[in-house]
């Protein structure tokens, strides 16, 4: 099931389904917070209670959860299992796939280059491109960071045989989710502050030919180890292999787990490639609700503020996970007492969900390793409970 596909069946219910635990074996860790209007232990023992039946009834073997509030975390924990046959319990160091949630990083790496002057936010990206990635529509030459940051450059969200690459509508006047455009801004990234390997290539969707580049390199000094995301990357490693979790399908049953090479990251880095844990997102997480000061790696206030503001409003047939509109590599669920921004992921054996207030800087990241994870991060009852972290 494709990512869109998954977005528009479980956003009926945002928040709304049902997080298996064959057996909640690892240990949550709550931690000390600062004055909050919540009752962090009362929900905690409720998301305790709701989460172990949430994975069992959906057949999801394992999921990771980290909670902000009042710009602390306040509690993280594991459930259930990285892997159905060996039953190694999730832990605080499982590893994984952010799926589409990865968009949110890599957007805040590049207003970082636009806040350098490497890049600019509305400058036709056909500017820095030494290539034209679309031939024959010069409705290219209109396409900016801005459009793809925002879902709106009319390209479909992934090309195929079928449905080759193609411009929609005019880009800038209408919202269309596309991968297809993060990866063309990831390839502009990669010539303005990366490197190709033209010696690794392979083929993808439609028969594209995509070149190895250094993109994990690049996101990993850039953002990763800057944050303290020390367990978060791209490509495959030895860290990986010792913690990350395995997909599993619908009824539960363990899939192989695919090694991302350097061709791999060249294509979905950007988009879903981003493998990291709960703690390692909140800390990314807290860099946006709770900023330190702006500095090499982090984006100043004015840049923070722009990231959340809405940019493009969706119509009803567009909204994904109830957002009325989209930011820079944010939906925003434009609430009555304040908006919360939010992203979704999923793909093959993955599903995830990050939810936030930047006013009340508290949020959510809750990680899955099924293909009925959608039922977890959902559920209404579970939903309920998080919510009380946002606004109204």
């Amino acid at each position: 099931m494709r990512r869109r596909d998954f977005l528009i069946e479980t956003s009926r219910a945002v928040l709304g389904g049902s997080f298996l635990a064959s057996t909640a074996r690892a240990q949550g860790t709550p931690i000390p917070a600062a004055a909050s209007k919540i009752d962090h232990a009362a929900m905690i023992a409720e998301l305790e209670r709701l989460i172990p039946p949430l994975l069992r009834d959906s057949k999801v073997p394992g999921a990771s959860i980290a909670v902000i509030d009042d710009a602390r975390l306040v509690w993280r924990r594991g459930f259930g299992v990285k892997d159905s046959a060996s039953q190694e319990p999730v832990d605080h160091d499982t590893v994984f796939e952010a799926a589409s949630v990865s968009k949110t990083v890599f957007a805040y790496a590049v207003l970082k280059l636009c806040e350098q002057g490497i890049l600019d936010l509305d400058t036709p990206l056909t500017k820095y491109a030494p290539t034209r990635f679309l031939a024959g529509d010069a409705r290219l030459d209109l396409i900016t960071a801005r459009h793809v940051l925002s879902h709106t450059t009319g390209f479909q969200d992934w090309r195929s045989g079928g449905a080759p690459l193609k411009i929609h509508f005019t880009p800038g006047t209408q919202f269309s989710y596309s991968g297809e455009g993060y990866y063309y801004l990831q390839s502009v990234v990669t010539h303005l502050i990366g490197r190709t390997d033209p010696a690794h290539r392979a083929k993808y969707e439609a028969g594209l030919e995509v070149v190895a580049t250094d993109i994990d390199a690049c996101l990993n000094r850039r953002l990763l180890r800057p944050f303290g995301m020390a367990a978060s990357g791209y490509l495959w490693n030895e860290s990986f292999a010792r913690h990350v979790t395995r997909p599993h399908d619908l009824a539960g049953n363990p899939l192989a787990k695919a090694r991302p090479s350097a061709t791999d990251a060249a294509r979905y880095a950007s988009a879903g490639g981003l493998h990291t844990t709960a703690t390692d997102y909140a800390r990314f997480l807290l860099e946006i609700l709770d900023p330190k000061p702006s500095d090499e790696f982090r984006l100043n206030q004015r840049s923070l503020a722009e990231m959340v503001r809405p940019q493009v409003k969706l119509d009803e047939q567009q909204k994904i996970d109830g957002a009325n509109a989209w930011a820079l590599g944010w939906a925003v669920q434009q609430r009555a007492t304040g908006n919360v921004i939010v992203h979704s992921g999923g793909q093959s054996g993955f599903r995830s969900l990050a939810m936030a207030s930047v006013d009340r800087r508290s949020g959510f990241i809750i990680l899955t390793n099924g293909d009925n994870g959608g039922n977890v991060v959902y559920d209404q009852a579970l939903g309920a409970v998080l919510n009380r972290l946002l606004p109204s």
